[in-house]
């Protein structure tokens, strides 16, 4: 297997994990606050990696150099990703907050304009512009058991967390780390888990752990194992290899991966006007990173 071709298989691998966790932490939250939900998810997840560290022999000796970067992506791409995500999904549907998380490519193109001084070509801004048709769309379909203000909120909140994620994933591959993508995640993990902790102790959250079911708790673990664990860090393999531009095109695949899952395992209702909206800002994020020219160029050097 090629180095492009595995780090592309990673990145499909950490997005499908991502998209299935609207619907595990929307699983979790009728019983579970985000709070509780977040430091148990961390907790399994640096457990996890820790395992896999010990068993693989991975060196963990980390220069103090190195800590300010560490600090800085553990609470914005973990942290502060997972709360936000957490809370929006208190108020809106799994699915719905798939298809809004595949808009974060279009803030990652924002910052490139902004502070790498990219050019605004007529590609991007028509992107820019469908893709916030989309959010629209998705947000208002809705409308006819009407829309709330936290409804509004939480629509908001995933909004909030695309633009976390652009700027995590811009800093991922900016402030490089000599070492390991999983020994990075699995740092990440354990600092979201002691940040977490505090919260946890003061809510009294290890309460209602109990009154969780069997299918429940496998949630959780999906959500420690797989998504705070395994996804981090095979998306942290796959930024070895790819540019920031290139990770975010597998966004497009985390919609459908929570689509699916919240129809099989939630029953959620699936609304066209979202389903709409959702492929509309799919087409506005291809106009955005100058795909479609891309294609075009591609396909005339084959006619000649």
């Amino acid at each position: 297997m090629s180095t492009k071709l595995a780090a592309s298989f990673y990145a499909t691998l950490s997005i499908t994990f991502w998209g299935i966790s609207f619907v595990s932490t929307k699983a979790v939250l009728d019983k579970l606050d985000p709070y509780t939900v977040l430091v148990i998810r961390f907790g399994f997840g640096a457990l996890f990696l820790l395992s896999v560290l010990v068993f693989m022999r991975y060196p963990m000796k980390l220069a103090l150099i190195h800590v300010p970067a560490l600090i800085v992506l553990g609470i914005l791409g973990v942290f502060v990703h997972q709360i936000i995500q957490a809370t929006a999904l208190l108020t809106i549907d799994a699915s719905h907050a798939g298809w809004i998380i595949s808009f974060s490519p279009v803030f990652t193109v924002f910052l490139s304009m902004i502070f790498l001084h990219e050019k605004v070509t007529l590609s991007r801004a028509i992107g820019i512009g469908v893709a916030i048709a989309g959010v629209i769309l998705i947000t208002t379909s809705r409308s006819g058991q009407g829309i709330s203000f936290a409804m509004n909120i939480g629509y908001l909140l995933m909004l909030l967390s695309t633009l976390n994620w652009a700027v995590y994933g811009i800093l991922l591959k900016r402030l490089h780390i000599p070492l390991p993508s999983i020994v990075i995640t699995f740092y990440m993990s354990a600092l979201s888990f002691i940040l977490t902790v505090p919260i946890l102790i003061k809510g009294r959250g290890w309460e209602d752990l109990a009154l969780l079911s069997p299918g429940e708790w496998g949630h959780l673990i999906f959500l420690g194992v797989f998504v705070s664990g395994i996804a981090y860090w095979y998306w942290g393999k796959a930024h070895e290899v790819l540019e920031a531009s290139q990770a975010s095109a597998f966004m497009y695949l985390e919609p459908l991966a929570t689509l699916i899952a919240a129809v099989l395992l939630l029953n959620e209702r699936i609304f066209l006007q979202s389903i709409a909206g959702g492929i509309i800002i799919i087409v506005g994020v291809i106009f955005v990173n100058g795909q479609v020219w891309n294609l075009r160029n591609i396909l005339k050097k084959r006619r000649v």
